[in-house]
């Protein structure tokens, strides 16, 4: 165990140094990463100690995790210490001060919001590790995607650099020594002086008209005066030119910034916001928002400085009036600039982290709101505030559309208020509702066939701010992802079916929350299958076999090619709305209540791929009936909603040569939770292969509970096994030859597999249709319960 840890940690290592070895814009973005906030040197001296520590654990929205993060800053500053005191010698006196400054500056600095460090770190090793795996791994194996990630990205990252340029030009043409302030300045200057030899001129007129000094000198100055006119004239086309140049240069700059700004909010943001929607279906995470915010804080930044050109250019209009069509291209670049920040502003306005889409009522949730620009247009210098409220489907529509909707809401949210908070460390502003409840909910009326687990409700957080000292004011909106309101824990399952069929099949832009009725079969396998691997939490996903069975179930076909299913449709009615044929509930319940008993009691299992599960009683009898005696699969139930059967192959007690498939009365989860589906397997002995041949205790000993066989305190401690009725023969040596009594209330029934009947003159246990009746067996439960309240002494003696 030591080893794997110390190769661990030399992988570690090995990162920083490599992250030490980056080059060129990459160096210059990881040493950014660092400052007065977590110096560098602190990540140097202490880098192994940092990345072997469990950053990732600590949960930043759970308050529990305060005192984790309290002892990880504690680790942190004894380290330090510790890295202090053993330096020695002339060179390591500075660093030993250094040090030991930075260990107090860490202290004194997180040791009240020790959670701010732990976001602090995290936010660092996120970049490095990504700057160093694109520095070290530049085609990625992950294939085609990542490429194409990557080519987009640098393609964002270009039209910035592009941008910064244009802005640079046009401040230079603006400022500059040879610049329009400068150039109408100097001409303001040349005006006045203008106007002042005019003015010398009027006054040469009230001296005599013989006067010869006036005659000189009048007409030296009408000389100049015509001079300068001249000159001023020239210049002022040369001026107004200049102002028309740069104004179509701001045009320019503007049309490649609402293109980078619609590449950037309308497809990467909207991107991530749909990667947010397939997570809650079990999809991968939807990754970070730094990479995001960046973009959009250098958007903001490009936008506000041609905004701030434009503003000094029209004020440079106002000092000189001079006709043109200048002052009209100003009206439209000012009007065009605001609506950029104000689409900037209004969509970077986000929901962090979406609350719970199956919202119970009277139960604590959390969501996270967050403004990517919040940062760079410094509105965490007012922190605003944020009300969250909830509201429904109708209103969420009048709500896009700006009708007045008089500031309805569809129930009411405890403690939806909040303001957001600034991190330094991470340059993120954002608001955490840890503590909401939804106290009641007012319903609509509904459609037709539609049940109140089909109506969707969303979260809709609001707020206001104002940017560049209230030049613009924002007022702005975001809803969350459709929510279902239950009461009660047995509408889960419902209100869970109308979430899945919302994030995997809406499309973006669309009026809330509208999604199609009918969609195409495989689109529906894909959001199953991830659901299933999500919920079971396992790599193992349904088979092309298993979604076969599938289809067979949902439209009662006997079809066994998956290309029969591949171009046909499912409708929401059929999902879950109308019951499966000769049974009381819908495609999604049973489907639901398998993922339920597998991700509960069948995972291991599943994983080790004992469990078939999707096969029905015909295809386990055809397959049975070719294996030996005592070969058994595991199948899910295909008439009860979570469960599992075990189907064997046997001879026919009654009827000599001939061999039946056996099915025992599914197990679910109440079973389960008094034994396990392992030991159950290992009581059955005349269960000796899974199939196809695999013994059965090379694939479930492991799972097998060790038996306790000495007394505790005085006491023998009493075993619950299963028996099946008519298969009990096949039992150990050590249960026959001792007094064990087995719990055959426990068992589940067993039956025949059709067309083969149940020989004759059945067990009395056995209902007319071949299932094992536990209500008919409650007289052998009691007996063994009986038993086993004897007095130990009593128990173990043979009866008189």
């Amino acid at each position: 165990m030591k080893e794997e840890i110390k190769c661990f940690t030399d992988l570690k290592m090995a990162m920083w140094i490599q992250a030490q070895q980056l080059q060129g814009d990459a160096l210059h973005q990881m040493q950014s990463l660092y400052g007065q906030h977590f110096p560098i040197e602190v990540r140097h001296y202490l880098s192994q100690w940092i990345e072997s520590q469990a950053w990732d654990a600590v949960d930043l929205d759970s308050s529990q995790d305060e005192f984790r993060a309290k002892r990880l800053l504690e680790g942190l500053v004894q380290e330090l210490q510790k890295k202090a005191e053993h330096q020695v010698g002339e060179d390591g006196f500075l660093l030993k001060i250094k040090l030991g400054h930075y260990a107090t500056q860490l202290k004194n600095t997180y040791d009240r919001c020790p959670m701010e460090l732990v976001r602090c770190i995290k936010h660092i090793l996120y970049h490095e590790q990504r700057l160093v795996r694109e520095a070290t791994n530049p085609s990625s194996p992950v294939g085609d995607l990542l490429d194409t990630m990557s080519q987009k990205h640098l393609q964002i990252n270009q039209t910035f650099e592009e941008l910064r340029l244009m802005t640079r030009d046009s401040e230079n043409d603006l400022s500059g020594l040879s610049g329009l302030q400068h150039t109408q300045e100097y001409f303001i200057i040349q005006y006045q002086e203008s106007v002042r030899v005019q003015a010398q001129i009027s006054q040469l007129a009230q001296l005599s008209p013989q006067d010869q000094s006036r005659i000189l000198r009048e007409q030296g100055l009408q000389q100049k005066k015509a001079s300068m006119d001249a000159w001023l004239q020239h210049e002022a086309q040369k001026l107004q030119q200049f102002r028309q140049e740069l104004a179509e240069k701001h045009q320019k700059t503007l049309q490649l910034l609402r293109k980078q700004q619609t590449i950037i909010l309308d497809d990467e943001l909207i991107q991530w916001k749909r990667r947010q929607q397939l997570a809650g279906n079990g999809g991968p995470s939807e990754g970070s928002l730094d990479v995001l915010q960046s973009w959009c804080e250098k958007l903001a930044e490009t936008i506000w400085q041609n905004r701030q050109q434009i503003r000094r250019a029209e004020h440079l209009r106002q000092q000189l009036p001079i006709p043109g069509p200048v002052e009209n291209m100003l009206t439209e670049l000012n009007a065009t600039i605001t609506d950029i920040i104000s689409a900037l502003v209004t969509s970077t306005f986000i929901i962090e982290k979406q609350p719970p889409q199956v919202l119970k009522t009277q139960t604590k949730f959390a969501a996270t709101v967050r403004l990517l620009v919040g940062g760079k247009l410094n509105v965490h210098m007012n922190p605003p505030q944020v009300k969250a409220t909830i509201i429904s489907e109708q209103q969420a529509k009048a709500l896009l559309k700006n009708e007045n909707t008089r500031n309805d809401c569809s129930g009411e949210i405890l403690n939806n208020s909040c303001h957001m908070e600034y991190h330094q460390a991470t340059g993120t502003l954002g608001a955490h509702f840890r503590n909401m409840s939804l106290k009641r909910i007012k319903r609509s009326d509904r459609r037709g066939a539609e049940s109140v687990t089909e109506e969707k409700f969303t979260i809709l957080f609001e707020s206001q701010f104002s940017v560049g000292g209230n030049e613009l004011v924002f007022q702005v909106k975001t809803l969350s992802l459709p929510v279902v309101v239950i009461v009660h824990g047995s509408q889960d399952n419902n209100a869970t079916a109308t979430v899945l069929w919302d994030n995997a099949f809406a499309e973006p832009g669309r009026v809330p929350f509208v999604v199609p009725d009918k969609v195409a079969w495989p689109q529906l396998c894909e959001a199953l299958n991830m659901k299933f691997k999500a919920e079971v939490q396992s790599n193992h996903g349904l088979s092309e076999e298993n979604l076969v069975f599938l289809a067979q179930k949902a439209f009662s076909s006997t079809n066994v090619h998956p290309e029969d299913y591949s171009n046909m449709t499912i409708s929401w009615s059929q999902f879950n709305r109308e019951s499966l044929p000769g049974r009381n509930f819908t495609f999604w319940q049973w489907f639901d209540g398998v993922m339920e008993l597998t991700k509960k009691h069948l995972k291991p299992h599943w994983n080790d791929g004992a469990i078939l599960g999707f096969v029905n009683k015909q295809q386990a009898q055809d397959m049975l009936l070719s294996k030996p005696n005592g070969t058994f699969l595991l199948r899910f139930s295909d008439s009860e909603i979570g469960g599992v059967t075990i189907a064997w192959v046997a001879d026919n007690t009654n009827k000599a040569g001939e061999r039946l498939v056996w099915n025992l009365m599914p197990y679910t989860t109440k079973d389960f939770s008094i034994r396990s589906l392992a030991d159950r397997i290992s009581d059955l002995n005349h269960l000796l292969y899974l199939y196809p041949d695999r013994p059965k205790d090379d694939v479930f000993s492991k799972y097998y509970t060790p038996l306790l066989s000495k007394p505790v305190d005085g006491y023998v401690k009493p075993q619950i096994k299963q028996v099946v009725p008519g298969f009990a023969t096949a039992l150990s040596d050590q249960a026959a030859g001792s007094n064990i009594y087995m719990d055959q209330a426990s068992s589940p029934a067993v039956c025949s597999q059709p067309p083969y009947m149940f020989p004759q003159n059945p067990d009395t246990m056995l209902d007319p249709d071949g299932d094992f009746d536990l209500d008919d067996t409650m007289d052998v439960a009691r007996h063994v319960e009986e038993l086993l309240r004897r007095p130990v002494d009593n128990q173990w003696m043979p009866p008189s």
